[in-house]
């Protein structure tokens, strides 16, 4: 019996075949890494979109994925976390990630609360499972340009994860040594507090910076500091503090109330002699855009300037720190 990937082969055209490193068919998913090395920008996606091209269509085969080699690429891992939970540190990490890549920038993003992750609903890539090469995992190549990797794309969305501390240290260094190909910068999106993830996340994978985000309320900065406190001992320098849930408009009367409070991080900021990143409003329309898998940062709107706004100082940030 014949190998159904011999038939796939063939129907890439010549100066694909000697590229292909290998070609894979898996439940109707075509996996193909090519060698893409000494290769721009323009040529590795003309290279992309001719095996899918190529592929699409073909017997058998239902969704296509191309993975391209380069030559190393020194990629920085920005760390997004956050004393406590519940102070919107997901949604920043992807609307950061989608900002970043907006402005140019190749980004991955990793969704490292392993026990409770929500990357997949934030980017409406529910459902869809990341592939393997290798014995590693390649990213789902999600509609936002973000290529994205989280836990909750590989286990049942109704059931916990009851895994000790070392389990979910193994499981974040899966999540980062995938098959990121040539991404320069990776956002991971780390569990809230100061546990064994963050630990793992330190010693395994330093982090060339990190964001730290709370709320303007007391109980949230306190918590924040101890991250900053674990960050700092770790030698992981701040990038800066995003001040979330800053200000609610009502939308009848368009009067501004601070529930969480006003100007805390900025406070909290200066005090610690930190940058202050930014102010993220508290707005149904964040919250709606979230649920249904469409970032604010994938638009043009008020709310996507704001993430603008932060992944500019990000990214005027790394760009510092690679000439230190």
């Amino acid at each position: 019996m014949s190998d159904p990937t011999d038939a796939l082969r063939a129907a890439l055209p010549p100066q694909i075949q000697s590229r292909l490193q290998s070609l894979r068919l898996t439940d109707g998913v075509a996996i193909a890494v090519l060698d893409a090395s000494g290769s721009d920008a323009a040529v590795r996606a003309s290279l992309e979109t001719a095996v899918k091209q190529a592929l699409c269509g073909q017997p058998g085969v239902s969704d296509v994925r191309v993975a391209l080699t380069a030559d190393k690429v020194r990629r920085r891992i920005v760390a997004v976390g956050s004393g406590k939970g519940g102070v919107g540190k997901s949604t920043v990490s992807a609307n950061l990630a989608i900002a970043l890549s907006r402005a140019g920038r190749k980004v991955g993003l990793v969704d490292a609360d392993i026990y409770g992750p929500s990357q997949p609903r934030l980017l409406g890539s529910e459902g869809i499972r990341p592939a393997a090469h290798d014995s590693k995992m390649v990213p789902v190549q999600g509609q936002w340009g973000v290529p994205m990797l989280s836990m909750g794309q590989l286990i049942d969305p109704d059931k916990a994860i009851a895994w000790r501390g070392p389990m979910a240290g193994n499981a974040l260094n899966q999540l980062i040594d995938a098959h990121w190909g040539e991404i320069d910068t990776l956002i991971v999106d780390l569990p809230p507090g100061t546990g064994d993830v963050q630990l793992t996340m330190l010693q395994k994978h330093k982090p060339a910076g990190a964001v730290i985000v709370s709320t303007p309320q007391d109980l949230a900065l306190i918590d924040a500091r101890r991250a900053i406190q674990l960050f700092e001992v770790g030698q992981v320098p701040i990038i800066g503090m995003v001040e979330n849930m800053a200000g609610y408009a009502c939308p009848h009367c368009n009067e501004v109330s601070d529930p969480f409070g006003s100007g805390g991080t900025e406070a909290a900021a200066a005090q610690l002699g930190l940058p202050f990143l930014g102010r993220i409003p508290l707005d149904i329309v964040i919250r709606q855009a979230s649920d249904a898998g469409t970032p604010p940062a994938a638009g043009d709107g008020p709310h996507g300037r704001a993430f603008a706004d932060l992944a500019r100082r990000v990214g005027g940030w790394l760009d510092g720190a690679e000439g230190r």
